[in-house]
């Protein structure tokens, strides 16, 4: 099974493809379970998380779809660099909406055992409302996890951008190609 022959530019293209589908299915993982963990403790999970698992699965297909376009040769690369710039657009969103109150969490200040479900449901009682800030500084795994997304999601903007470039550059080159083969 050979793919597509686009050189180093295609190789990057498949490497970029690679590393976003990784980031992506990590990220998903980890929302899912703090959505899991919220529900499980009788508190509705907050708007940005599930604008992250949103964006993220929708991400994932857009990525699988438009691979298997091009290992097929049928990739439109001009739509595809399009479709890149518009998801890193969102996952700069993300990254921003996420990131911005977990830049204060120090999490190797947290303690590393105890119930979060428990913490989160007395929160809940006492405050009637629980963001997912609190939610991260419940425990050092917590609130590594959600370091972790939002640092996945800094690296999906790079990806993106990255993957966005390559596409460029490949319609650039399939283009130049077209045209000498119809002049001879």
């Amino acid at each position: 099974m050979k793919g597509p022959a686009f050189g180093a530019l295609g190789a990057s293209f498949t490497v970029m493809r690679a590393l976003q589908v990784v980031s992506l299915i990590s990220i998903i993982g980890m929302t899912a379970n703090f959505i899991s963990e919220m529900v499980s403790a009788n508190q509705n999970p907050p708007p940005v998380i599930v604008g992250t698992l949103s964006v993220t699965c929708i991400a994932v297909l857009y990525c699988a779809i438009t691979y298997i376009l091009y290992f097929d040769s049928l990739l439109p690369f001009l739509i595809s660099t399009g479709g890149d710039a518009l998801l890193l657009i969102a996952v700069i969103v993300v990254a921003c909406t996420v990131g911005k109150p977990l830049s204060y969490l120090n999490c190797a200040a947290l303690p590393s055992g105890g119930n979060t479900s428990s913490f989160i449901d007395s929160v809940g009682r006492n405050l009637s409302k629980v963001n997912y800030w609190v939610w991260a500084g419940a425990t050092k795994t917590t609130c590594y996890e959600m370091k972790a997304i939002w640092g996945l999601s800094i690296a999906l903007c790079i990806l993106f951008a990255f993957s966005s470039v390559c596409s460029v550059c490949l319609w650039k080159a399939q283009k130049a190609q077209i045209k000498k083969d119809i002049e001879g």
